[in-house]
């Protein structure tokens, strides 16, 4: 990683390359014509937010090889997108004051990231992406100006607003979505844990009286090492398993991933209905439709980490009452569920017509 270094200074700085007068002038001229911009300009306090960088042209005449931009204090934990056809480099520095990442502190991260080695002609338009966070202790109207600069094969351009020809492409901050921690709150689209991040999160609303319900996600490990989910805990239930659910021919085994569920490295795992998933078992009370439920993900190197899950309707993302369908293989003894048992005896657990009934039964009642 490089290290960061100063803004750049001026709305056009040229390399020490000699440039004739007539180069020099289209130079000049070119960002008159259109601003590098942010497709998105607001983003809530304290939220992640994808910043996605416009570039309307070269150079006047000459392509754009190098993008680089700044980000400013206040928004952390930044990670860059690939481009194809281009190289991509990162620059870390320490951040003014550190920021609370998930139980994590924070006290360096990316400030600036370059894209190289790229062919953007002057007659074509690109974006450049990559996410952060907003820091939580900003204010809704401040502004994020992310410093951004494109070079050319003659010289530079600097939309760093040092004058009104050359603006910084800008983030308008708005109002907090929520603390996170409230039943009822927004959850954020992306929860963060070291190379891990947690996305797509949802849980399936239960009747009432129902004993188990579902919770899924997604992980993605953007790290060089493998880690695993190994544990999960839950407020709205006595206790919360990893379950693994999959049709073996004819016949659908469910069980408790007494391991954990790894997640390899560079890969994506998902927890969906009809495969892996959080069993909440106990419930405490039912799961509500569009309230929210917190769940701590516990992972073998990366740590813990809570996450909200929207409660949608059953059904819903293909879920078919998933609780439900649990909750239909019952002992008799105290209502506990033993599809677990069962299906790490290679009893056959049910069959899928028999699946397929169950769930009708559920959504009739």
């Amino acid at each position: 990683m490089k290290t960061l270094i100063a803004a750049l200074r001026g709305p056009l700085r040229l390399s020490a390359r000699p440039l004739c007068a007539g180069a020099v002038a289209l130079l000049a001229a070119g960002p008159a014509l259109a601003h590098a911009t942010l497709e998105e300009g607001e983003a809530p306090v304290g939220a992640y937010a994808k910043v996605v960088v416009n570039i309307p042209h070269g150079c006047d005449g000459q392509a754009t090889h190098t993008v680089r931009v700044e980000l400013p204090e206040g928004f952390y934990a930044a990670k860059p997108m690939p481009k194809p056809g281009w190289e991509l480099t990162t620059e870390t520095g320490p951040y003014a004051a550190p920021y609370d990442n998930h139980g994590h502190e924070m006290t360096e991260g990316v400030r600036a990231i370059t894209w190289t080695e790229g062919d953007l002609p002057d007659a074509w338009f690109d974006q450049f992406t990559f996410r952060g966070r907003v820091g939580p202790k900003l204010s809704a109207g401040d502004r994020l100006d992310f410093v951004t600069v494109q070079t050319c094969a003659d010289g530079q351009v600097a939309w760093d607003g040092s004058d009104e020809g050359h603006p910084a492409p800008a983030l308008t901050l708005t109002a907090a979505q929520g603390d996170g921690h409230g039943h009822h709150h927004a959850a954020a689209d992306e929860v963060e844990l070291g190379d891990l991040t947690i996305r797509d999160a949802f849980a399936l609303a239960t009747p009432p009286n129902a004993p188990v319900a579902g919770g899924f996600l997604t992980l993605v490990n953007e790290g060089a090492a493998d880690d695993r989910l190994i544990a999960a805990r839950s407020d709205v239930a006595g206790r919360v398993e990893i379950h693994e659910m999959a049709m073996e021919g004819d016949v659908m085994k469910m069980r408790e991933l007494p391991d954990g569920l790894p997640i390899p490295a560079g890969e994506t795992v998902e927890l969906k209905p009809g495969g892996y998933h959080i069993m909440f078992m106990d419930l405490k009370g039912p799961l509500v439709e569009g309230e929210t439920a917190a769940v701590t993900l516990v992972f073998e190197t990366a740590g813990e980490v809570e996450v909200q899950l929207p409660i949608k309707a059953r059904g819903a993302a293909g879920g078919h009452g998933h609780g439900q369908d649990h909750g239909m293989l019952r002992n008799g003894e105290g209502g506990k569920a033993d599809h677990a048992s069962a299906a790490e005896a290679g009893r056959p657990v049910m069959t899928a017509a028999l699946l397929d009934r169950a769930r009708d039964a559920a959504r009739v009642n």
